[in-house]
């Protein structure tokens, strides 16, 4: 299917305008609920879909979800180069005055856009996400709960590389989940795009560069966007070369930090923020350095892989307490959330 090129927005339109990338890889069974409810949306002026070489009917799906909407527009990759590259080809291509990215597998919450954009001053803003079952669809979806509290929080590079860190017993509430409306200036005034070479955390490393370049990000509790649930990724699923290049961008973060003076360039203190980093790099590496264990181990017995493993003795421990705690997982009940799902900001 070839290139979809949508018919310029109506500049009778109420300004602002959001364009929602999509980014989908064999996203047929899904791709129709995110087009329509972002579709549904009035301050949305286009959908760009991009489809990253699928193998399936995903771009057919799209536009036939789309219904003949002239907003919709529906690019293709030549060849599958995940979702950052495809991604920074959408904002290249966006009109609007902002960027929402939505997961192909994902829906937009009625009203969502005429929330978040009722927020001042920011550069990114957030909502709450509802994790629901894959099973959901949105005409189906029972009320929506509420998190606790009102008001906006003001994310900080400490707080928001806090709330990514890995904790004990956790059920994964990282705020890099979050799916904030971007200005799409501040990308550009910055030069700031995706790091194509992140198949994992790519959306986390876009973000800490953003509030590295001063950009203001804010939240509320407000729910605004529902994600399908996948069950807890452990540790052995994730490639190591994906945890690898994630642990190298959290090292360029310190760094890069470090040499703005720990962010004084940006008028921020940023001594609780070089902590916050070198913690998540250090996570990071541990979580690294288990994936490369059981790869040795895969590859040439548990012998091997121990004296693989000797050669950094600071990671015997890690390692260690990564195996018990997958062991401890994969024992553990499903943890999937019931049908109305969770929130990711809770009080």
């Amino acid at each position: 299917m070839p290139d979809q090129t949508a018919a310029r927005p109506d500049p009778a339109r109420p300004s602002p305008q959001v364009s929602v990338v999509v980014t989908a890889y064999d996203a047929e069974a899904t791709i129709a609920d995110a087009v329509r409810s972002a579709l549904a949306e009035p301050e949305v002026a286009e959908v760009i879909v991009v489809d990253d070489a699928s193998r399936d009917a995903t771009a057919h799906a799209a536009a036939h979800a789309a219904g003949g909407d002239p907003r919709l527009v529906v690019l293709r990759q030549p060849r599958n180069g995940g979702p950052a590259a495809a991604r920074n080809r959408a904002f290249a291509a966006a009109r609007g005055d902002f960027v929402a990215v939505l997961d192909a597998d994902d829906f937009v919450l009625p009203g969502r856009f005429a929330r978040l954009l009722a927020v001042p001053d920011w550069d990114l803003v957030a909502d709450n996400i509802l994790f629901v079952t894959e099973a959901t669809v949105p005409d189906d979806l029972p009320p929506v709960p509420r998190a606790a509290g009102k008001g906006v929080i003001d994310i900080d590079l400490n707080g928001f590389v806090r709330a990514n860190l890995s904790s004990k017993g956790s059920a994964r509430h990282e705020w890099g989940f979050l799916k904030p409306v971007i200005r799409l200036d501040f990308l550009r005034r910055h030069r700031l795009r995706y790091d194509e070479r992140l198949r994992l955390g790519e959306d986390y490393d876009l973000y800490v560069r953003m509030l590295q370049a001063g950009a203001r990000f804010r939240a509320i509790r407000e729910v605004g966007y529902a994600a399908r649930w996948r069950e807890n990724s452990l540790s052995s699923r994730h490639r190591t070369e994906d945890l690898e290049a994630l642990w190298r961008a959290s090292e360029s973060h310190l760094a890069a930090w470090r040499a703005a003076d720990g962010g004084k360039r940006v008028g921020t203190d940023g001594g609780a923020a070089v902590a916050a980093l070198a913690d998540h790099r250090r996570d990071l590496h541990h979580r690294f350095a288990l994936r490369d264990f059981l790869d040795n181990r895969a590859r040439m017995g548990r012998a091997g892989a121990m004296v693989s493993a000797l050669r950094q003795p600071e990671t015997i421990l890690p390692i260690a307490r990564g195996i018990l705690r997958d062991k401890l997982a994969a024992r553990r009940p499903d943890i999937r959330p019931t049908r109305i799902g969770r929130l990711l900001i809770e009080d």
